[in-house]
């Protein structure tokens, strides 16, 4: 058997990820028991709500425990089985798996990942995975853009807002988006095909959005949180609608999280605001993808996968998502694919 090289979770982070917080390892693999299947990871997700789940806030999950192997989510090959589900060479998902080289688990646990001519692996962990679930449904079961509406996405150039951007171009509204960087904001335009950018590193994000957005703001596809969240919140219309994807702004702080600087505004505007976590949309996964699917296949829909080669690179390119240092999905390439 070879050896299992696993990111352990040692001490929870103050502040930002640090030194001496996750430790690299390696570790026997035991014997596969009756129903079991040995995946040998390909592809590892790095996803904001890594951080979430190093501390002992409250949250949608149980905590990583300290001692326990980083959770993250991965697709893999399966190298052994003890499963009549599953055989040697089958690419299957293994779920929020583990920052870690292989995966040992019941092969009811995982699914398939289906084989679409053209379609690279890397998009069932981006566009055709759980990314392109949370941005279809975060647009469409709360945002609900119509033709004509204003749309505006923070985070617009990362892995779930690029793709929101883009449905709700593809239903006809008029989308702004928010990201850091010349060379983001001209991507979001030139080919991703949104109405305007605005880059917050470099120009004023309120004035922006007055000259890009005249009319007000219908919905607010939300990344981001804290004073970006505020600006747009602030230029909403009556009946705004408002899909709190994530906060990331604030995932290294200490403490509650402020809230909007003027709250009043949610009810002499009548908006909605609904935070969602993905997992809760799952049993509805077909929904998306029966739209999602022929998008991609039909080159409606574009993505962006930055691959990081090495498992034992995770705990620094995990820092990426923080700093804007990434283009689309991060990933870690943890074996070669098959």
């Amino acid at each position: 058997m070879p050896t299992n090289r696993q990111w352990i979770l040692r001490k929870r982070p103050q502040g930002e990820i640090a030194p001496g917080d996750l430790e690299f390892t390696e570790a026997p693999i035991r014997p596969l028991e009756d129903g079991e299947v040995l995946v040998r990871n390909i592809y590892l997700s790095l996803d904001p709500t890594n951080r979430i789940w190093m501390s002992d806030q409250d949250q949608y999950l149980p905590p990583v425990e300290i001692g326990e192997v980083m959770r993250g989510g991965t697709i893999g090959v399966v190298e052994a089985s003890r499963s009549d589900r599953y055989k040697g060479g089958e690419i299957v998902n293994a779920g929020l798996s583990g920052w870690q080289s292989y995966t040992i688990a019941q092969g009811a646990s995982l699914s398939p990942v289906p084989v679409i001519p053209g379609v690279p692996l890397t998009a069932f962990m981006s566009v055709l995975g759980a990314t392109g679930l949370t941005a279809w449904f975060g647009m469409m079961d709360i945002g609900r853009p119509q033709p004509g509406e204003t749309v505006v996405v923070s985070a617009a150039a990362g892995a779930v807002g690029s793709i929101a951007g883009q449905i709700a171009k593809l239903k006809g509204a008029r989308v702004i988006g928010i990201a850091g960087g010349p060379d983001k904001c001209r991507w979001l335009t030139d080919e991703l095909g949104f109405d305007g950018a605005i880059d917050y590193k470099n120009e004023d994000v309120g004035a922006a959005l007055d000259r890009l957005c005249p009319n007000g703001v219908d919905v607010d596809f939300e990344n981001v949180g804290g004073k970006i969240m505020n600006q747009v919140v602030s230029r909403m219309n009556n009946f705004g609608r408002v899909s709190l994807c994530g906060m990331i702004s604030t995932y290294n702080a200490e403490g509650p999280v402020p809230g909007l600087d003027d709250f009043a505004a949610i009810l002499m505007k009548r908006l909605t605001i609904k935070g969602f976590i993905i997992i809760d949309y799952l049993p509805r996964a077909g929904e998306a993808f029966a739209e999602l699917a022929p998008w991609v296949m039909g080159g409606q829909l574009k993505w962006k996968a930055h691959v990081v080669e090495g498992l034992e690179n995770a705990a620094t390119a995990v820092q990426r998502l923080f700093t804007g240092d990434h283009d689309g999905k991060l990933l870690i390439r943890v074996s070669a694919e098959p």
